[in-house]
């Protein structure tokens, strides 16, 4: 069971089910991860905004460049009209990071490892689009599926082609996040379980073990820039999507 790769991602229940209306709902390590995650970016942020100095702190500077480097991304890909979605674009970039980074402890849960939980972001996403393109533009906003200069004869086909592009955008979206992150810790799993077994069998299992010891040690670096830039993946093209509900016509 150690050396099970699969093992890390099982979903427990930490406390006893408790039935509503049919469904057994209970405190899972899922729930338990996210809760952290939550907690972890609120006590940052509240810390690092807490002195306001004129000259920040290593804390305050990194809240400060955390909120401009979203704050910038928003700015580049939305513009002006869109920095009402900043709030937004900034909680969904802290979650996936933080959710993402907590990921890389030993013994702690990797929430972004479900799809179940990168498919409710990814929706939630998706369907805000089509909740905001048809609050500002009505039905003005399928245009978007209409890109302009195709000619008649063929419009029907591209049409069909944005469709089914819009609604692949959240099966993307999920699951690029979630096979990421799931496939980043089965090798990690798999190179350190490889240095457990040779190291059981004397000397020589040490020497050979430095080989798979040295790949997970470099898997690990590689892995903490694979999880920064999955969230940075998700909060941009969040953005992205967010500019076809404000401009669908681009």
């Amino acid at each position: 069971m150690a050396n099970d790769p699969i093992h890390q991602f099982q979903i427990q229940d930490l406390t006893a089910p408790v039935s509503i209306g049919g469904y057994e709902i209970s405190f899972t390590n899922s729930a338990l991860f996210m809760g952290v995650a939550v907690a972890t970016i609120t006590g940052i942020l509240i810390m690092a905004t807490a002195k306001g100095s004129l000259v920040p702190g290593r804390l305050q500077s990194v809240g400060e460049v955390w909120y401009e480097f979203v704050h910038n991304m928003v700015r580049q890909v939305l513009g002006h009209e869109g920095k009402k979605f900043f709030p937004l674009v900034f909680s969904l970039f802290s979650f996936v990071l933080v959710a993402n980074m907590l990921g890389m402890f030993p013994y702690f849960f990797t929430v972004t490892s479900h799809v179940v939980v990168t498919a409710a972001l990814a929706i939630f996403v998706v369907g805000l689009v089509v909740v905001v393109g048809i609050a500002k533009h009505g039905l003005g906003w399928f245009k978007l599926f209409v890109p302009h200069g195709v000619p008649l004869a063929i419009l029907p086909f591209i049409s069909l082609i944005e469709i089914i592009s819009f609604f692949s955008r959240p099966i993307s979206l999920g699951l690029r996040l979630f096979g990421n992150m799931l496939a980043g810790h089965i090798v990690l799993k798999v190179f350190a379980g490889f240095v457990v077994s040779l190291g059981a069998l004397g000397l020589g299992g040490i020497i050979g073990a430095a080989a798979p010891l040295a790949m997970a040690v470099a898997l690990t670096a590689l892995e903490f820039l694979v999880a920064f830039l999955q969230a940075f993946v998700f909060a941009i093209l969040t953005c992205v999507y967010l500019n076809d509900a404000l401009h669908p016509g681009h």
